[in-house]
């Protein structure tokens, strides 16, 4: 009789804190600094998270360790729904897990899909290739001549896979973000570049890269003249980074539901579907119930972690 009353106070004890839910101010962490694509993003989310809340929701940059300081950090909070992560690829599924101080598996719960973004392999338009096919050519003729840039470790495997399925002998040269990689190929200091297509449209538009092909399944939206890698090459590749939001593992249901009612409401109106629309995202999966969410990142976790083991990736 004892443990049957504690466990109905215990679920009324969470059910009232739910209804209070929230009454301070909630923490968006996010593991880059301020001013790049993924910041700009989780700002306007949360700006429309505070309006529909009534209590601030703030975004907390804590950069370093490709993004690995802030998924621990909120892994480790309070299970509380204060302390949420925005989250992609390169904290749960691309970095290699033996390097990580937090399981992505157990002690994150996934809330909801913000949006997607695929990658794009674009060079400098002095290298004398239009298409994929003519690079992968060119790679075989002059095997580790050429190079290739990346910020974050989703671009980094995605082209370390590429690179198995095509056969080609390409050198990585890392760079710290998708800005500086982006740059260094404009500049010439690199001919390649592997990047999500939002950071670089702009030079992508402005012919200052020249787009060979996106790893998504399908064209992307902005770059509709652009073939898949599938198409370009007849490769069976597909990749890409997303952003989502995770909650500490122990956060109770009645919470992430609380969340989940106000996320997709403002995920799915046409204001904020236009504005990520103009960062370079794709936003058809914006909103996803957290069982599809769900669904989704394990899907993910499980095919790259495959290919970071295949890879022999640490």
């Amino acid at each position: 009789m004892s443990l049957f009353l504690a466990f109905i106070l215990t679920g009324t004890s969470i059910e009232t804190v739910a209804q209070s839910y929230p009454n301070k101010p909630i923490k968006f962490v996010v593991g880059y600094p301020p001013g790049g694509s993924t910041d700009t993003l989780t700002r306007i989310v949360a700006q429309k998270m505070t309006e529909r809340f009534g209590h601030p929701v703030i975004v907390i940059n804590k950069a370093g360790a490709n993004s690995i300081i802030a998924a621990d950090f909120v892994a480790k909070s309070a299970p509380d729904g204060y302390t949420l992560l925005v989250n992609g690829p390169g904290l749960m599924s691309s970095n290699p897990g033996d390097r990580l101080p937090y399981d992505p598996a157990k002690d994150f719960l996934p809330i909801t899909l913000f949006a997607t973004d695929p990658l794009v392999l674009a060079v400098n338009p002095e290298l004398p290739v239009t298409s994929l096919k003519e690079l992968i050519a060119m790679a075989k003729n002059q095997p580790g001549k050429l190079s290739y840039g990346e910020g974050a470790p989703p671009m980094y495997v995605g082209a370390e896979l590429f690179k198995k399925l095509a056969d080609v002998d390409i050198v990585h040269i890392p760079y710290k973000g998708s800005g500086p990689s982006i740059m260094a190929a404009v500049s010439g200091e690199v001919p390649l570049v592997v990047v999500s297509i939002g950071p670089a449209l702009a030079q992508l538009r402005a012919g200052k890269l020249r787009p060979l092909a996106v790893t998504a399944t399908k064209r992307a939206s902005h770059l509709p003249n652009v073939p898949t890698v599938k198409e370009a090459a007849e490769l069976d590749f597909e990749g890409g980074v997303w952003l989502a939001l995770f909650a500490p593992a122990a956060t109770p249901r009645a919470i992430i539901d609380k969340l989940y009612g106000e996320l997709a409401i403002v995920l799915k109106s046409d204001s904020v579907k236009e504005r990520l629309s103009s960062l370079g995202y794709d936003t058809d999966g914006s909103g996803m119930t957290p069982a599809e969410f769900n669904t989704f990142f394990r899907t993910n976790l499980a095919k790259w972690t495959n290919v970071t083991t295949d890879l022999n990736i640490h």
